[in-house]
């Protein structure tokens, strides 16, 4: 290894610690406040399937062909691709690769924050017992009155605007103490502790009278409803917006195109295995998904609600939970103190490759890095913070028929989760395969070119990424309608 692959930024202190951040980075708002709702949207099961299988056949050998070339690299995503590039002769347009991740988590950063600022409001709702007054209430109100105090929240600019500052507050300080001062100290005890509370929810869910309505709903196939989800007596269309939106979430909920996943294995020992920490970080956080779905559909159920109601689905759900359980003021205060540290996680490394582009210029301390970087993304916030009440009748892009009814935060949540994140995985996945000399890749993989496993990745990677994303891109826009 050269002096140009050595990292400036520090590692990780092993094996176990790379798992926990990058678990961290992919565990959090994705998988508990995002795939519920998203599940909800695009009717359960079919959606559920579709989601594993992009992540088993997509997600994760992408992710292990991110992890390669940060740990190849050792610099930030956009540097990396300049190191790369250079090594192998090739065009230094691979740099753009870089910066599109690095521009893709600073954008998704921007709005996760806002979102990360309502459960960090809930902390002490929750805390002071304000859901628990839903048990003196007749059933058919209880919906209605949780429902009401999650309005009240986002319909309030200045109480938004705190909390997401204070969100951003704390990720430029995390973020500011270094790889093992700052990254591997948040995760080391946040996501043990989420799959702990989580596990503890789910047995409160098997108690509701609905838990088998809600176990169906997830795993129930219904591909027709899925495919042609605007069928009428007269004629049905093929649509792909719940494959695109399935695929777009596995890539989100993987934390892959956006250059954290990159960067984080820039810091990876040199002696660690790629297949193994990556498979365990995958099945991880799909776990967590599925666990965050069985909590949250049956108490949907239970309670008379319908499962598609938005990115506020977790915020009206849970709290009825937590208002009902015996402790259940104590469970939900932990539930999201520890939702807003998963959250944490998940920022802090999804403005790590900005922050380590920064300090790679000369120009930037880590601090400074740190602290313009997150104010740039707080800037960007107010357009999500805005679009729930002062701004949420406007449309930027009203002209145009497929995006005429999505507020800034629409527009962001959709081009980054559903365009730019699939195609940063198309082209690290065309990079990697195709590009790479076969050497190199098996020297960071510490594979053979002959071993059966290397071979079924390659493939994975070389054909059915660029097939899947292809055809499903292709349907979005409706080459085949």
């Amino acid at each position: 290894m050269n002096k140009q692959n050595i990292s400036i930024h520090g590692e990780w202190s092993s094996r176990l610690a790379f798992i926990l951040a990058a678990t961290g980075s992919a565990v959090g708002l994705g998988n508990i406040w995002k795939f519920p709702y998203m599940t909800g949207e695009y009717g359960g099961g079919a959606f559920v399937i579709v989601y594993l299988v992009c992540v088993a056949l997509m997600g994760l050998p992408v992710m292990m062909a991110e992890v390669m070339l940060g740990k190849r690299g050792r610099r930030s995503p956009v540097n990396s691709m300049r190191i790369l590039a250079q090594e192998g002769g090739y065009s230094q347009w691979w740099r753009v690769l870089g910066w599109t991740g690095v521009i893709a988590g600073f954008l998704i950063l921007s709005y996760y924050s806002v979102i990360a600022g309502w459960a960090l409001a809930y902390v002490p709702k929750v805390a002071m017992g304000t859901f628990t007054a839903i048990n003196s209430m007749p059933q058919n109100e209880v919906a209605g009155f949780v429902g009401s105090i999650f309005n009240e929240l986002v319909s309030n600019p200045i109480q938004l605007l705190a909390w997401h500052t204070i969100f951003m507050s704390v990720t430029m300080i995390m973020v500011a103490g270094g790889v093992q001062g700052g990254l591997e100290r948040a995760v080391r005890f946040m996501m043990p502790a989420l799959f702990i509370v989580l596990l503890v929810l789910v047995g409160y869910a098997m108690s509701t009278p609905e838990f088998m309505m809600g176990v169906y709903f997830m795993f129930d196939v219904d591909f027709k409803s899925f495919l042609y989800p605007n069928c009428t007596e007269a004629s049905c269309e093929l649509s792909g917006e719940g494959m695109l939106a399935a695929m777009g979430q596995a890539f989100f909920s993987l934390s892959l195109g956006m250059g954290a996943i990159m960067v984080y294995g820039a810091y990876l020992p040199k002696h660690a295995s790629i297949a193994s920490t990556t498979s365990v970080v995958v099945i991880a956080d799909t776990s967590v998904a599925i666990l965050a779905g069985l909590i949250i559909f049956p108490i949907v159920f239970s309670n008379g609600l319908a499962p598609g109601q938005g990115p506020g689905l977790v915020f009206n759900t849970l709290p009825i939970a937590f208002g009902q359980m015996p402790y259940g003021s104590f469970f939900g205060t932990l539930f999201f103190v520890l939702l807003v540290l998963a959250a944490w996680s998940s920022s802090i490394s999804l403005i790590e490759p900005a922050v380590a582009w920064l300090v790679e210029t000369g120009k930037f301390t880590r601090i400074s890095a740190s602290i313009w970087s997150g104010i740039a993304v707080w800037l960007v916030g107010l357009l999500t913070l805005f679009s729930f009440n002062i701004w949420s009748h406007v449309k930027p892009l009203f002209m145009f028929s497929a995006f005429e009814d999505k507020t800034f935060f629409d527009l962001i949540d959709y081009m980054t989760a559903n365009v730019m994140l699939p195609l940063g995985g198309l082209f690290i996945a065309i990079f990697v395969a195709w590009f790479m000399k076969t050497q190199i890749v098996t020297e960071e993989l510490d594979s053979s070119p002959e071993h059966g496993g290397f071979l079924i990745w390659r493939f994975l990677l070389r054909y059915v990424t660029p097939l899947g994303v292809g055809l499903v891109f292709l349907n979005a826009i409706g080459v085949f309608s």
